[in-house]
């Protein structure tokens, strides 16, 4: 008898820890999902990102200018990233105010006081490496987001923060960036071939082969659909108020921005960085055949 009550008393206590264990994982997970749904809304309203958790291949920015703009490029490791720069020697300007507004990306570690690991880059241009410090230049650190989801795109109102294109493995990622590092990626071009251009292409090996006003980057078709948006005719047709004329000019700014991200577009190729260069190459050499002949 007294050894029936004592297993009776040892099972109850083996039901207590099994509830407790229960209720412990079920707190745990609990405080798991609204973990991650901190950090879904965290991203949603900033892609902001801790130095250690960076990853070999990341595709970083920095806001410049009091956020007038930012600039972008490819961590490598090591505290390296490999990124295309413009300078007043290296540019092809919009011919418009912006060349004064937009300066140079170039670190600013002057020759009097260069960095120890990166030495005198201010008026470097082209395909540098840097050290995070430098490529900061003070700024926060971001990460620019791949493959998210129509909706996450439309919410990040401002562009060159994300896109709907998937990236490729780290690997193809970090052996673009070297690549052009060494051979260089044309002439830059605030539309058609910026820094953003640069890391996107690095990302996904996907370039734009039409004459449209834009490239790759999220910032330039930003700038071209907010233009469109307040230059459109059609606007003043659709509604007399200003609550219905900004709804109509919201509505015609974001789909001016996600029918142009690289990651609907059908106007893109994949090349391999070794055929970019060789074509931009062959490129340059006819233009120079050209030139001479028109001279002769």
């Amino acid at each position: 008898m007294v050894e029936s009550i004592e297993d009776s008393e040892a099972e109850k206590r083996q039901d207590k820890k099994v509830e407790e264990k229960k209720t412990m994982v079920g707190s745990e997970t609990e405080k798991k999902q609204e973990d991650q749904e901190h950090n879904r809304m965290v991203r949603l309203l900033s892609n902001k990102i801790q130095r250690h958790k960076l990853k070999p291949g990341d595709h970083i920015y920095s806001w410049r200018h009091s956020y007038l703009y930012s600039h972008h490029g490819i961590y490598v490791g090591d505290e390296m990233v490999i990124h295309f720069t413009r300078s007043a020697d290296h540019e092809i300007g919009t011919g418009t105010v912006l060349d004064r507004i937009i300066f140079s990306s170039s670190p600013t570690s002057s020759s009097d006081s260069p960095c120890p690991r990166c030495g005198d880059q201010s008026k470097a241009s082209g395909v540098m490496s840097s050290c995070l410090e430098c490529f900061l230049n003070g700024g926060e650190l971001y990460l620019f987001e791949y493959g998210v989801s129509p909706m996450v795109f439309l919410a990040k109102v401002r562009g060159g923060t994300c896109t709907l294109a998937t990236s490729d493995p780290p690997e193809h990622v970090i052996h673009r960036a070297e690549f052009l590092l060494q051979n260089g990626f044309g002439g830059y071009n605030i539309f058609k071939n910026n820094c953003e251009d640069f890391a996107i292409y690095c990302k996904t090996g996907l370039l734009v082969f039409t004459s449209a006003s834009c490239g790759r980057s999220g910032q330039a078709t930003s700038f071209v659909a907010a233009a469109t948006a307040i230059v459109s005719s059609p606007l003043r047709f659709m509604t007399n108020s200003f609550p219905g004329l900004a709804a109509v000019g919201c509505g015609i700014y974001c789909v001016s921005r996600f029918v142009s991200d690289i990651g609907i577009r059908r106007d893109v190729t994949k090349i391999p960085v070794e055929r970019l260069v060789a074509q931009s190459g062959l490129d340059e050499s006819t233009a120079t055949s050209t030139e001479m002949t028109k001279e002769d």
